[in-house]
This record gives structure tokens, sequence and C-alpha cells, in this order.
């Protein structure tokens, strides 16, 4: 039997992350994520998989992010019963993340229901729900990093440090072919490298097969030393304050948020920029938070920069739904940062709603924003926008600072492949969007690499591999249009259209708005003949 690899997700896009490996005896995933970004994208998270989970034999985790780790309870509840291969940062994080996954689902489709209720519409049932996050932990296997492990007759794989998230990894894995032993090497997300709070990112060298994530691909950033990023972030802060209201800060709940809180604690005790209550409005980042604080040492520096995040001071907790709505009582000069740092979910979409109309206010985005979502709205510059069904226009100041990304740039991703060298057969480009896929590509062929290859595979997008090349299947039925995958949809459209079109009917005087109506409603009545 010969070797198979399929990309089911992060193809094309930067999320939904799962690739399928098979070979004589074996058919193990590596990683299973949720696929997030627009409403067509999100709605492969509710399709069926494209194999059946029975016949898997082993998950692979890389790190716990959900664009990586957030549809293993789904893939138990469709008949996976095997093992799951996680670090011990990984397993902790999972087990906090994947039951606030399991109830954000839960509370969202109750909202939903409510309104298809009366909308006459069929009620919808969550992905998963909280009890199956918490009964996926069982299957849960801890890995130390270096460590070879035997996961099947056949097969062995071995984490190395990725320098991205707590517990985060590369894969290596070592796979007996029809044609001999492979080496692959999975990057999984790769750290900037440089960083107080991480260390940089590890791997072997001289690989059969490398299979690169791409996010930042296409651009490189200014290099900057914690000095100089707490710099930058003293001068928002400042800023913020001068515009006499408070700060919002969507943050991931994992990692950014606690690197975040650290950096603002020091730059408050420094003097550097005003003093100020600091909420932390997400339940997750609470608990993610005393996990940083047990394990975030740096192996590197020896240090645990997160001993300082405790609730006490002005660092302030919010686990309760009572305590979050207290915050809207709030005026004058504070910090709230809540979940999720996409804007896509969670707490975060209230303290929008709430704050977006106001001049005073600052929104301050320190993430990576996928293609139709929210954030990616009011970073491309959307004076007007709608959250859960609702109109709202953007008068608070949106500002965008990119020094707290846990992701490599363009050099950074060249620089850590040359060092996986040589690379004997291919190296596959995935976890990224079109212009950062080639991008990539570009300058892995302006470093040094064939053209040939590197290799940009589509979702669904079969392999076989030898040690020395890979030959691409026949392409099977997409599950998503190409191009479709990191495009803004036609959800999107309709967004933006009725934006457009209640200001324009604003405008207007009562004969041309009813007339432009009238019109609207024969191009409806003509689209439901045809």
């Amino acid at each position: 039997m010969a070797l198979d690899l399929l990309f089911h997700g992060a193809a094309g896009c930067v999320t939904g992350s799962c690739a399928e490996l098979s070979g004589p005896g074996f058919r193990v995933l590596v990683d299973c994520g949720m696929f997030q970004g627009s409403k067509t994208l999100k709605a492969l998270n509710y399709a069926p998989f494209p194999f059946d989970p029975r016949g898997i034999d082993a998950v692979l985790l890389t790190h716990a992010h959900i664009d990586h780790s957030g549809l293993l309870p789904k893939l138990m509840k469709a008949g996976f019963s095997g093992p799951v291969y996680a670090t011990a940062g990984t397993r902790d994080l999972c087990r906090i993340m994947l039951a606030d996954a399991g109830g954000i689902q839960e509370s969202e489709v109750r909202h939903l229901n409510r309104r298809n209720q009366r909308r006459g519409r069929e009620m919808v049932e969550p992905i998963y729900t909280e009890a199956d996050a918490r009964r996926v932990m069982d299957q849960f296997v801890k890995v130390r990093l270096g460590d070879a492990v035997q996961v099947l007759p056949g097969l062995e794989a071995i984490w190395w440090e990725a320098g991205h998230i707590l517990g985060g990894a590369s894969v290596e894995v070592q796979a007996e072919g029809g044609e001999g032993p492979v080496r692959l090497l999975f990057s999984g997300d790769l750290g900037p490298g440089g960083r107080d709070y991480m260390p940089d990112p590890e791997g072997p060298a001289g690989v059969d097969h490398l299979i690169l994530e791409s996010t930042y691909g296409d651009r490189e950033r200014p290099r900057v030393t914690p000095e100089d990023r707490r710099t930058l972030l003293a001068e928002e802060l400042k800023a913020a304050h001068a515009a006499g209201g408070p700060l919002l800060i969507p943050a991931f709940a994992v990692e950014r948020s606690q690197e975040l809180l650290a950096d603002i604690m020091t730059i408050m005790d420094e003097g550097q920029a005003p003093e100020g209550d600091i909420f932390l409005d997400s339940p997750m980042a609470s608990e993610v938070t005393e996990v940083f604080r047990q394990r975030g040492w740096n192996r590197a520096t020896g240090v645990n920069p997160f001993t300082c995040l405790h609730g006490a001071g002005r660092l302030k907790f919010t686990p309760d739904p009572a305590d979050s709505d207290r915050l809207e009582q709030l005026r004058g000069w504070h910090i709230v940062m809540a979940a999720s740092g996409m804007c896509d979910a969670g707490r975060i979409r209230r303290h929008l709603k709430r704050l977006l109309w106001n001049r005073e206010a600052t929104v301050l985005i320190t993430g990576y924003q996928a293609v139709g979502t929210l954030g990616r709205l009011l970073v491309d510059g959307a004076r007007r926008v709608r959250i859960q069904g609702e109109d709202f226009g953007v008068r608070a100041r949106i500002r965008s600072i990119e020094v707290y990304s846990g992701h490599a740039d363009s050099a950074g991703l060249v620089s850590w492949a040359q060092a996986r060298g040589p690379v004997r057969g291919s190296i596959f480009l995935d976890h990224g969007e079109p212009p950062a896929l080639e991008g990539l590509a570009r300058r892995l062929a302006e470093a040094g690499q064939v053209r040939e290859q590197v290799i940009i595979p589509q979702v669904d997008q079969a392999y076989r591999l030898s040690p020395a090349g890979a030959v691409a299947g026949p392409a099977p039925p997409p599950r998503i249009a190409p191009g479709l995958a990191a495009a803004p949809d036609w959800h999107n459209a309709r967004a933006q259209l009725i934006l457009d079109l209640n200001e324009r009917l604003e405008d207007m005087p009562p004969e041309a708005r009813e007339a432009l109506i009238r019109r609207i409603g024969e191009l409806v009545a003509g689209a439901k003949e045809t």
C-alpha cells in the first residue's frame, strides 16, 4: 500500500487545519480544526467529514488553537475512538478551549433557534456540546518534546518546539510507504522567534517532505525587541487615554491575551502609560491565564513572565455574565479585553455593539483577521457593519498593531524551511490565503528551492508520496468552490448591500425612497419567478 497525504482543511485558506496521512495499516490525522471566516467556509464545520472517522487510528495534534483542534469533539461523536497525541500544554489548553467552544455553540444555537422559531424555520443542532468536549479529553495521550512516539506499527512521530503558543509543536512523522520509509514534517503554526515569552521554533533537518504554514508568507514585519514592542503598545495606550474613552481589545483567549496583559501591567508599573483598570472579560481567557501562570516557563530564558497575572489590583476577571454586564456602566478610561480575536463570537461582539458608535472609544486589533470576519472589516476601514442582524456606524478609533503576532513572517518561514533542508521531495504550503501562499512560493524559489518542488494544495486534494516526490491524485468534488475558501461570500455582500441600502434610503426624499423600494420589490419578484 502506498503512502497518501490529503489536505482536508487550511488549504487555500488559513483555518480548518486537518491533514490525513494513510499508509500500510494506518490512517491518522494531523490536527482536526474548525473553519473560521465567512459563513460559507464555516458551513463546512456542520457538514459530514470527507472521510470515515471510524477508520481514523489516531490524531497527532500540533497545538490547541481552535482552527487546529476545534472539531475533535465532532470527530469523537462521529465514531473516532483512537488516541489524540499532544503535549501537556496543548492538553491542558484544549480541556478549557474545547469546552468553551462547545458552550458557545450551545448558547448561539439557542439564540438562533429562537429567531428560527419566530421565522418558521427549522431548528438546528450545535456541532457539539460542552459535554462532548469534556468527553473527548479522555482520549488525549501526553507526549514530550523530542521523544519518539510509536503511534502505530509503521508510524513514528516526534514533537518539536514551534515557538507559537504554550505547548505548540511541529510534528515529525516517519511512515512506512510502498517505496520505503518517508520522513514528513508538519510545521503546525510557527512563532516568529526572538520573543521573551516563547522559545524559538526548532525542527529536524533533511526531511523528505515539508508541510509549511504560510499565514504571513507574503509580508515581512519590522524586527522589534520586547522593549520596542512595549513602547509601541504604550503609545497606543496613551492615545486611547487621550481620546477620552475606553480601550477595547479583541484578543485571542490563548497566548495573545496573556502576552498583552503582561505587557500592559509592565507598562503601567513603569509609568509609560496612564494607570487604569484592566478587565479580562473572557471566562476562558481567565482559565487559560491560570495555565500560563503554572506552565508558562520559557525554556530559553528560565523565566515565567506570566506570574504577575493574578486577579488583584488593577487586573480584574469577569467570569460571570453579570460581571460582564456591569462593564456597560463604566465611563472614562479603562481597558476591556475580550474574545474572540476576530470579533466573530463571544463577549467581544456585545462590547463592540455598545462602543463602535462612540468617537471617544478605541478598538485595538492585535492579531490576524481572516477574510469575511468582522475584525477584517474593521481593519479594512468599514464605516458601517452588521452585528447579529443589527446595523452599527463605526465612529470609534480603529487601530491595529502587528508586533504581537504569534506567527513567523515570510523571512522567518523561509529561514526555518531552509534549516530543515535539504528537502528531498516536496514542500506543501498550507494555512494561508492565496496572496500569502503565492508570496511564500516566490520567496522559497528565490532562496534556492525548485519552484516545481513547492505545491499549493486545495481542499481535499490528495497526493501519493514517495521519498523523493509527490504525485497529485484525481481532483475530488469540491466541498467549497475554488476561490471561496479565502474570499468574502454572499453573506458579506448581503450585509454590505443592506448597510448601503439603509444609508441611501435615509438620505432620499420620500418619493424617491418609495420608488426605489418598489423597484427592488420588482427585482425580487422577478428573481423568484426565474
